[in-house]
């Protein structure tokens, strides 16, 4: 693959999907993920590690993921909310991991039913066990900071605390962290500054990454924002599917669709084909018919090869 200016993370398979009460066949995960690498996307968060009774749009997790990292060239990411779900995205063979630390902590008791202290406790045990790992078979560990610019729940989330939470778990052995605005309250304003000053803290490389919601309309004003601050990975789902179910009134991810042709307008190489992404539509909306799918793009963008 040529080099790229910025990595767009496709976080449909598990963010997209969890918040939906659909259950998209496994064939059709599978379709849909093999488009969208042929499409040119390179990394996928294709699922999440947790017991299926929680989320049972997600208990093919194991099974997708294993042929997922069967398809040349595409980086599998996948969600672990503890360490039973690391061993068992290890075991599947996911080159990366994120473990979500809500700020709010009323949101980590919803969403993983621990305390920050016991977040803590699980990332510590993590990085021990990939610390057994031989380097070849460690998959990047990352530390999402969810709920960083507000919460449904607690309201205002102090900037402070997200700092200092950033810091303990880059201390705790993470690779990296994501900010993430998992409620989807973030402007662009209050974005530059909490990227400046979490970066302060860890360091440029160490926050590379966002996770947008466009719960708000937000979405794509904020990623300018990440672009010009010089964030490369930004979160994106197709057809803007996705929220969080713990999170009340947060639905809408980033429209992949939408991201992919405003970065193609900057002249910002993704490595990504608009006609072919475009198609991968078809495969979700016949898996899912009824549901929403968002875009402004497909609207007017016509496949100049269309099938």
């Amino acid at each position: 693959m040529s080099a790229i200016d910025i990595l767009v993370s496709e976080v449909g398979p598990r963010d997209g999907l969890q918040n939906i009460k659909a259950i998209m066949s496994t064939e059709a995960k599978k379709a849909w993920i093999r488009a969208e690498a042929e499409a040119g996307v390179a990394e996928i968060e294709v699922g999440s590690f947790v017991p299926p009774k929680l989320l049972p749009q997600l208990a093919d997790t194991a099974e997708v993921a294993e042929y997922a990292c069967g398809i040349p060239g595409l980086t599998v990411a996948a969600l672990v909310p503890n360490l039973k779900g690391a061993e068992n995205a290890i075991k599947a063979g996911v080159h990366k991991i994120t473990l979500p630390l809500s700020v709010s902590e009323t949101h980590s008791l919803a969403n993983l039913n621990k305390t920050h202290a016991q977040v803590y406790e699980e990332v510590q045990k993590i990085t021990a066990l990939l610390n057994t790992l031989p380097p070849d078979q460690r998959p990047g560990f990352e530390g999402g900071l969810s709920t960083a610019f507000g919460c449904t729940f607690e309201g205002e989330v102090a900037e402070k605390n997200v700092v200092k939470m950033a810091v303990k778990l880059m201390e705790l052995g993470c690779d990296e962290v994501c900010l993430s605005d998992t409620a989807g309250y973030a402007n662009p304003a209050q974005l530059r500054r909490l990227i400046r000053l979490v970066r302060a803290e860890v360091g440029d490389d160490s926050l590379a990454a966002v996770h947008l919601h466009n719960t708000r309309g937000l979405g794509l004003a904020n990623t300018v924002v990440a672009l010009e601050e010089g964030i490369t990975t930004i979160d994106a789902s197709l057809g803007g599917l996705g929220g969080c179910p713990f999170a009340p009134g947060a639905s809408g991810n980033i429209v992949t669709e939408d991201l992919v042709f405003m970065l193609d307008a900057m002249g910002l190489k993704t490595g990504i084909d608009l006609d072919k992404l475009l198609k991968v539509r078809d495969i979700v909306i016949a898996a899912l018919p009824g549901e929403i799918m968002h875009g402004f793009t497909p609207a007017f963008f016509k496949p100049s090869h269309p099938q």
